[in-house]
């Protein structure tokens, strides 16, 4: 079983782009995106995976990822993904013993940034940098599959 324990927060400012070690452009369409569960597809660059979550409290999720063929991704993405699709960028930044990835949303979600820090335990302590902000785990407007039911630019 794929278990992901993940924890969201907005930012308090751009300090975080002096540790960006690098960044990748991902394009995702959801298959389904039920309140608690979402099937995507995803192409970041020259790999595409097929992706299952299942939500159980907001920080814990059901997580299950499978590599398939980019050329059957794009095929997806074009006839059957739901619109409007996730466009962002992914920026990977090592602080504190962990690595934030921050998703910097284009398209309907242009202005939305997001970091996420994945952890072993829900309850595990880890060093919060000075550019982190609010937490926004338990608040589903920042799930990607609500992102592209409701994006940003409509709140």
């Amino acid at each position: 079983m794929g278990r992901e324990i993940e924890r969201k927060f907005l930012l308090r400012s751009d300090a975080w782009r002096d540790g960006v070690s690098h960044s990748a452009r991902m394009v995702q369409g959801y298959l389904l995106r039920g309140d608690a569960s979402a099937v995507r597809v995803r192409i970041k660059g020259d790999v595409a995976e097929l992706n299952i979550k299942h939500t159980l409290d907001g920080i814990n999720r059901l997580e299950y990822e499978y590599d398939i063929p980019v050329s059957d991704a794009r095929e997806i993405l074009e006839n059957v993904a739901l619109r409007p699709m996730i466009d962002k960028t992914r920026h990977y930044v090592s602080y504190g013993g962990h690595v934030w990835e921050i998703d910097e949303f284009h398209g309907d979600n242009a202005g939305l940034v997001v970091a996420e820090i994945e952890l072993e335990d829900a309850d595990e302590a880890f060093d919060r940098p000075d550019w982190l902000g609010e937490e926004v785990s338990a608040d589903l407007r920042y799930y990607n599959s609500n992102l592209s039911k409701q994006p940003y630019n409509q709140w």
